[in-house]
């Protein structure tokens, strides 16, 4: 059997085990793809909220990038929680030879604030410009493009900052029909005019952790096929993605997402908003 697929995830960790590095690995295993790990910092949250953040030494982020891109045949890297400026500069001068799926970790489900403005200054000028794409939620990309306005011309100014992006949308309710709620996403190249993408809501609250998981989700599809095959490990740039192919991994991203948190809409876990499920498909099957 040959070896699959490797995704690097370059993120912050979640006690509470729903979203950050550990819906990072959850979903490329569930994909087909072997997961590496950077730890940017190690948080102490729950489904409340964030009790504190704990940066890991810029020194030894360094590290963790060394030894495994020393060791390990990366075809796609996907970013979460950064965390300060430096690293997010690291992570661009490091990691810009190879394909970058960028979700602009801001802030956290509970609405804890994780990214300052330098932060903030930092993705747009720094490592955006030299990504494969970005996923930013709406209020992500309010703040990154420095405006309010409508999703889809949000998400086309971001995309010419020099990455193609998907900008997620929540729920869209219909007054008494709840069953058929929806939720649109906003595909964009650069250059290009933003694009809909309408899939089906899952009425839950078991939803933290949902924003890692669709980047995470992204990444692995286009690592093991649903991207450029031939820059896969040999970076890339956003000219390599077609509306097409982007439109496609998107797709095939929300539904899996979509998936997971019908799992989890059916779990009592935690005070708050409960995590989104990270137990295979395979599984799921087997226990149903």
């Amino acid at each position: 059997m040959s070896a699959p697929p490797v995704v690097l995830t370059v993120a912050g960790t979640d006690s509470g085990g729903a979203a950050g590095v550990a819906a990072d690995l959850a979903a490329f295993g569930h994909l087909g793809c072997h997961g590496a790990c950077v730890v940017t910092a190690v948080t102490a949250q729950d489904t409340v909220g964030v009790r504190a953040v704990h940066p890991v030494p810029i020194a030894v982020v360094d590290d963790q990038i060394g030894a495994v891109l020393d060791d390990l045949p990366v075809a796609v890297v996907k970013t979460g929680m950064l965390g300060t400026p430096t690293v997010v500069a690291l992570v661009a001068d490091r990691l810009c030879h190879l394909p970058l799926v960028v979700d602009p970790v801001l802030s956290a489900t509970s609405g804890a604030v994780l990214a300052g403005r330098s932060v903030v200054d930092a993705y747009v000028e720094r490592l955006l410009p030299r990504a494969w794409v970005a996923t930013p939620n709406h209020e992500e990309a309010r703040v990154l493009a420095g405006r309010d306005g409508p999703p889809a011309a949000l998400a086309a100014r971001l995309a010419d900052v020099g990455c193609a992006i998907v900008l997620t949308g929540g729920p869209e309710w219909q007054p008494g029909r709840r069953e058929e709620a929806t939720c649109t996403d906003w595909v964009c190249l650069p250059g290009g005019r933003a694009e809909p993408l309408r899939h089906r809501a899952v009425p839950t609250t078991a939803d933290h952790g949902s924003g890692c998981t669709f980047a995470s989700a992204l990444a692995a599809l286009l690592a093991a096929g649903r991207g450029p095959s031939s820059h896969q490990g040999s970076g890339g740039t956003p000219g390599d993605l077609t509306v097409d192919v982007l439109r496609s991994a998107s797709r095939a991203a929300a539904a899996y997402v979509a998936d997971q948190l019908i799992t989890s809409s059916t779990w009592d876990l935690g005070r708050g908003r409960g995590p989104i499920a990270h137990i295979s498909r395979h599984h799921q099957e087997e226990t149903a």
